[in-house]
Formats: C-alpha cells, sequence, structure tokens
C-alpha cells in the first residue's frame, strides 16, 4: 500500500516536472526568438524543477533497479549469503540517508529562520530547496522498503537492471523474427560498397 502510493506519487510528480519543464522551455525559446524578449523566472524555475526531478528521481530509480551496481563479486555467494550482504549494505545506505536528511533539516532550518527568497521567482528558498530533504526521505523510503523485502526472503538483492542480459534478450528476440535477414543483407550491402 505505501510503496503503491509512492510509486504514484513519484511518477505523477516527475511528470508534471517534466511536462512544465519542457514548457517553460519552449516558452522562452519563443519569447526570445520571436518576440525579442523572455520570461525573468524561466531559467530559475527551470533549475529548480530540474533539481526536484533529479531528487525525486534517485528514489524512483531505485524501485526499478536502474541505480548503478557493481555486484560481480555478490553475485559469486549463495542467495543466502547475498541476501545478508544486500542488509548490511541497506542498512549502510539507510545510516548514509539519515546523514544527508538531518543536514537538510538543519540547512532548510536555516534557510527558513533566514527568510530569503528567489531571486526570479518570488517563492521562499527554503521551500524550493525542501525537496532535498523530501527526495532523500523518500529514498529512505525505499531503503526501508527493500529492508523488509530482505528480511521477509522477497528479494536477495539490490535488484540492478542487468543491460547484458536485456541485450541478448533483444538479440534473440531479433533472431527469432528474422532479424538473421537483417544481418545477411547488412552483409551484402557491405560486400557491395566494396566492390
Amino acid at each position: 500500500m505505501v510503496a503503491r502510493t509512492i510509486n504514484r506519487l513519484e511518477e505523477a510528480v516527475i511528470s508534471i516536472l517534466l511536462v512544465s519543464m519542457t514548457l517553460i522551455v519552449f516558452l522562452e525559446v519563443v519569447m526570445r526568438f520571436v518576440f525579442n524578449s523572455g520570461l525573468k523566472w524561466a531559467q530559475e524555475a527551470t533549475l529548480y524543477a530540474s533539481a526536484w526531478m533529479v531528487l525525486f528521481g534517485i528514489s524512483y530509480v531505485l524501485k526499478v533497479g536502474g541505480h548503478i551496481g557493481v555486484d560481480a563479486l555478490v553475485r559469486i555467494f549463495s542467495r543466502r549469503v547475498q541476501r545478508i550482504v544486500t542488509i548490511v549494505a541497506v542498512l549502510c545506505c539507510l545510516a548514509y540517508v539519515g546523514i544527508i536528511a538531518w543536514g537538510a533539516w538543519v540547512y532548510l532550518s536555516k534557510l527558513f529562520s533566514i527568510g530569503i527568497y528567489l531571486k526570479d521567482v518570488h517563492v521562499p528558498r527554503w521551500l524550493a530547496t525542501s525537496i532535498l530533504f523530501v527526495g532523500v526521505i523518500l529514498f529512505g523510503l525505499r531503503f526501508a522498503l527493500l529492508l523488509v523485502q530482505l528480511i521477509k526472503g522477497e528479494a536477495h538483492g539490490f535488484g540492478f537492471h542487468d543491460e547484458s542480459k536485456d541485450a541478448m534478450r533483444i538479440a534473440e528476440e531479433v533472431d527469432e523474427t528474422g532479424g538473421g535477414k537483417i544481418h545477411e543483407a547488412l552483409a551484402m550491402d557491405r560486400e557491395g560498397d566494396r566492390k
């Protein structure tokens, strides 16, 4: 239930941010090159929107297994040992997330007490940079959910996306659907170019 709610929240926010950034940049380009003027706030709004998108994205990418991971050593162990090693790694990640969350909270508290506003968009700076705390908390929730799965035995690792397996699967699909003919045609084209 919690994971599904986080999924929907992340996907919705990332989508809205991406669409809004695209529209703002498009509008800014049209304003500058067609009307020889621009939007004073466009660059700053796009900058903060991209930061929000990235920090929401770190949590979402953990969910889909898209973070880079070197698991060559861990893969030689049994599933049980892989699970134990991953539990230790997740606990280390949760500690790191806790440190970053604490630092973000201190930073945001100082910004709130000072009362600084953004330069071009009249928004309190603490509000615009609150994604530091929110993004790290979402990341921590993902790690906590992974830890629960590991303890229950529902997972044995981080679930990194294996690009080599994907490439092999695609190559097999191409061969099954007549992709071999494509390779033959390309070879004949190369041979014809040489003559």
